[in-house]
């Protein structure tokens, strides 16, 4: 399958999601996450503030920031890269060009990321295989992935269902490290 068939029947599955399953799975994944030592040690994390029917990352977000991480967000720049600005509570977003809430702080810059020491993304799906992830198709989050260091942990968050065999690669594609669903984190790559 292609990665436009591919994404085109993955936001299909998406939109057939009720709030409840949403809200059960985000929860779900949250939980799962805090309890890692490696989500827990992680003083600086980059993660997105996800919309529609991604898997939620606010209350992930809300929570990370109140034990005491300083969290990034993305803010999307005109050449596609991402910039990274700190979330500092829910009064510190505001919607971005794509409508997207981003964070009102002083853009840190792309290489921001570079520190980081949990990577949080989005993505459709992620081969269990080889982890690497099917994003939306513009690239943002394989630019901002060639940044991270081998050692880092980076997590994508999926519904259950989205970790699967034989997502389509192209060489820009990023792989991640570990995959996060209403069932389990996945270890995909040794860390």
């Amino acid at each position: 399958m292609d990665k436009t068939t591919l994404r085109q029947r993955i936001l299909r599955d998406r939109a057939r999601l009720d709030e409840e399953t949403l809200r059960q799975s985000a929860a779900t994944v949250r939980e799962l996450l805090l309890d890692q030592p490696w989500v827990q040690m992680a003083g600086l994390v980059a993660c997105y503030w996800s919309f529609g029917t991604e898997p939620s990352t606010h209350g992930l977000v809300f929570a990370l920031w109140k034990h005491g991480a300083t969290v990034i967000l993305p803010v999307i720049r005109p050449d596609h890269d991402l910039d990274w600005a700190v979330y500092d509570g829910p009064e510190s977003l505001a919607p971005g060009p794509m409508g997207i809430m981003e964070p009102v702080d002083a853009r840190r810059g792309a290489d921001t990321i570079r520190t980081a020491g949990l990577i949080v993304v989005p993505a459709l799906a992620v081969d269990r295989s080889t982890g690497v992830r099917l994003g939306r198709g513009r690239g943002h989050y394989d630019r901002a992935l060639a940044r991270v260091g081998p050692n880092v942990p980076t997590v994508a968050l999926l519904h259950d269902g989205e970790l699967i065999d034989g997502v389509p690669a192209e060489p820009h594609d990023r792989r991640v490290r570990l995959a996060a669903t209403p069932s389990g984190i996945t270890q995909l790559v040794h860390m």
